[in-house]
């Protein structure tokens, strides 16, 4: 393989307290050294980046996206969708369950990595929870870990019976897996489209009451406490409501193993960007009110929030240009990500970079216990993010690496541009001024 020199660059790796000028060589996958700039020399035969005035960071990892792969490579393919990833920073990505076929089997797990997917980051996949994701039978997790599961989800379909759920959470505990859960009281939901409120009430539109997702996530965590065991873990996704983050901050406080994530649409935009029925505005969770966003703002900024995750949930142009009702769920992500949380958290909101940097590589490492990442440590993966801190630019969906442009952030200023993205040693992405 390669070795690689990344030289002048500032060095910013939270799991290892870093912030400062280094050179970092890379060498057959891994990080093999780390000096003060200009110690490094260059062998015959290295490949040199220069990065003076930019960020070397651990590569991105995104805890929550679906590929869309098997059975839907029409909306995305894993090869597309990594390619995005990478454009993005991100050098690890987490893929949903909810394919086709469901991924509740060793053999799908198996072949979402296999090499003939094309993937130009690593992928690692998250396993249905229950059989066909139905909410009914728990699946085989050991076998799932072994064949690559990082986590167990029914991720769109949640757990509602509560001794299936129980079942779930001491099951994958014995084995060392999470449990992920999309926190939807589908029973208060059906057939609504967006948020309940003031907007739905002008759009003539059904809305989900925040309730459903707060009364889940209070359950949830009322299991855990039942279950008496430090090993069991539960993940709250995509977090949108006040009573969720509350009930989360709680059961900290209580010294539960309770996680969450927020996505950066929800703590960026509101029910109000839905407009005019604008369908790369609709979503589940759906964009919540004002009072909602500010909660996830100032539970990122004070610590609750573990991880920024994006969702990333491609749809074919034709699935979203029909009746706001009738379009799916979902936008894409993994390519706005690190350029709005720089523009908004660090910058707007004074969020130190590497806080910032740790929400989107270092805590999602170890919420999935992805050994290895997350950090530049020496030994550890050669998955690096260079990006420019101080470039500003605007998303330009129709240019995604991403077969789908379902997007809400088309023309959105960004702060901070991806130079190179580098996983397990090889440069993955290269931006072209």
């Amino acid at each position: 393989m390669t070795t690689l020199l990344i030289r002048g660059g500032q060095l910013i790796d939270p799991a290892a307290g870093v912030d400062g000028p280094r050179d970092v060589l890379l060498k057959d996958g891994r990080v093999a050294e780390i000096a003060a700039a200009g110690k490094l020399k260059p062998i015959e035969g290295t490949q040199v980046l220069d990065a003076t005035g930019l960020i070397v960071a651990p590569g991105l990892i995104d805890i929550h996206v679906h590929l869309r792969e098997p059975g839907q490579g029409y909306k995305e393919t894993i090869a597309t969708g990594t390619a995005a990833a990478a454009a993005g920073g991100f050098t690890s990505v987490a893929a949903m369950p909810n394919t086709i076929p469901v991924n509740d089997s060793p053999e799908t797990t198996r072949w979402m990595q296999a090499p003939e997917r094309g993937a130009s980051v690593r992928v690692f996949p998250i396993a249905a929870a229950t059989r066909g994701s139905k909410g009914d039978t728990v699946n085989d997790f050991a076998a799932l870990k072994s064949a690559g599961a990082v986590a167990v989800t029914d991720d769109g379909h949640p757990i509602l019976k509560e001794n299936v759920m129980r079942e779930t959470l001491a099951a994958a505990a014995r084995v060392g897996l999470s449990v992920i859960q999309h926190a939807e009281d589908t029973r208060l939901t059906q057939g609504a489209s967006m948020n309940a409120g003031p907007v739905a009430f002008k759009l003539g539109l059904r809305g989900m009451p925040t309730e459903a997702e707060t009364s889940l996530v209070e359950r949830d965590i009322r299991l855990v406490t039942d279950l008496r065991d430090a090993r069991v873990h539960l993940h709250v996704a995509h977090t949108s409501t006040l009573g969720a983050i509350a009930a989360v901050r709680q059961a900290r406080r209580n010294g539960l193993r309770v996680t969450c994530e927020v996505a950066p649409h929800h703590f960026l935009l509101t029910e109000e960007h839905v407009g005019l029925y604008n369908t790369n505005a609709k979503m589940n969770p759906p964009l919540r009110s004002a009072a909602d966003r500010d909660a996830m703002i100032e539970a990122i900024l004070d610590g609750v929030v573990d991880a920024i995750a994006t969702d990333h949930a491609p749809h074919a142009t034709h699935e979203k240009e029909i009746e706001f009702e009738r379009a799916p769920n979902g936008i894409t992500g993994l390519e706005t990500a690190l350029g709005l949380c720089l523009r908004w958290l660090h910058r707007e909101w004074k969020l130190p970079l590497g806080r910032v940097l740790s929400l989107l590589s270092a805590q999602p490492a170890a919420l999935l216990g992805l050994k290895g990442r997350g950090t530049l440590a020496v030994g550890s993966y050669a998955d690096v993010a260079i990006f420019d801190p101080k470039a500003e630019w605007a998303f330009q969906a129709k240019e995604s690496k991403s077969k789908a442009k379902n997007t809400p952030f088309d023309g959105w200023a960004m702060q901070g541009q991806i130079r190179w993205t580098i996983s397990e040693g090889r440069v993955v992405y290269t931006h072209i001024a």
